[in-house]
């Protein structure tokens, strides 16, 4: 296994796109090269080699040592190989991402993952708002894969989200699943005040909610077999970073019905 390792010089003064450090797009370089990519557009746009020290083969491995807000589309458009960061990253993370593994050392930013198709991001520390979803101009938000995020998760997370699976072993913020037409959130801790605004499809699972739409239907507690499956997959996909099993019976939420009403609120306490 090749690694290419960017250690961060300083803590960056300024916004950068972070987009094409991912191992297939450095496959063919030198390190000259490489050395010479902008971090962003337009004539002020630094490159790769004023922010970083930059050692190592590329290969299927890329290792940014360091980490700042200011690092944005961290792994986006990853499709194969594996991105690991020091620290913090900025916005738009993950971004389109296909495949392979982005695992964060600190904080995200805001839409982490939107667009992803496929693919692990872990976030070892919390993730910022709209995680998994659709930013102006996008018709949707995730597509696909898996995140898992080991503190809270800011305001409407799964926006217009499509398919995928978010785990958060912390909270989510207000008006998670917003406007979701598919995939599943599922914290550990609990969902913030108004869960699924204008929710059509996709499932939210977790142990409470601070504060519930009022149209959303109680419909009594169910045994439903999908519970299983999704644990089992969950354990599967995350060996032993997976939450314990869902329950085998949860309290069934049905709604939004201010639209088709299709989705659901999975309360597992």
């Amino acid at each position: 296994m090749s690694t290419l390792s960017f250690n961060l010089r300083a803590a960056p003064t300024q916004l950068l796109d972070l987009s094409a450090l991912i191992p297939s797009k450095l496959a063919s370089l030198s390190l000259g090269d490489i050395a010479r990519l902008p971090l962003g557009e337009g004539a002020e746009a630094m490159l790769a080699g004023d922010v970083f020290d930059i050692a190592g083969t590329p290969g299927d491995t890329v290792v940014i040592s360091g980490g700042s807000p200011l690092l944005d589309y961290v792994g986006a458009g990853l499709d194969g190989g594996t991105v690991l960061v020091g620290g913090p990253v900025g916005a738009y993370a993950g971004r389109g991402m296909r495949d392979g593994k982005l695992e964060i050392g600190g904080d995200a930013g805001a839409f982490l993952a939107s667009m992803a198709k496929g693919g692990f991001i872990h976030v070892k520390g919390s993730a910022g708002d709209y995680l998994g979803g659709a930013r102006p101009g996008d018709k949707f938000g995730q597509l696909g894969g898996t995140v898992l995020i080991d503190g809270n998760v800011g305001e409407r997370a799964g926006e217009r989200m499509r398919r995928g699976v978010v785990v958060a072993k912390g909270k989510f913020g207000a008006a998670a699943g917003s406007r979701m037409v598919g995939g599943t959130l599922w914290t550990e801790t609990g969902f913030g005040p108004l869960p699924g605004p204008l929710l059509r499809r996709g499932t939210l699972i977790g142990p409470s909610v601070d504060e519930l739409l009022p149209t959303f239907a109680d419909c009594g507690r169910i045994d439903p077999v999908i519970l299983r499956i999704l644990s089992r997959y969950i354990a599967e996909t995350l060996g032993p970073l997976a939450p314990k099993a869902l329950p085998a019976s949860v309290r069934k939420l049905a709604g939004d019905r201010a639209t088709i009403g299709k989705g659901e609120i999975l309360l597992t306490a």
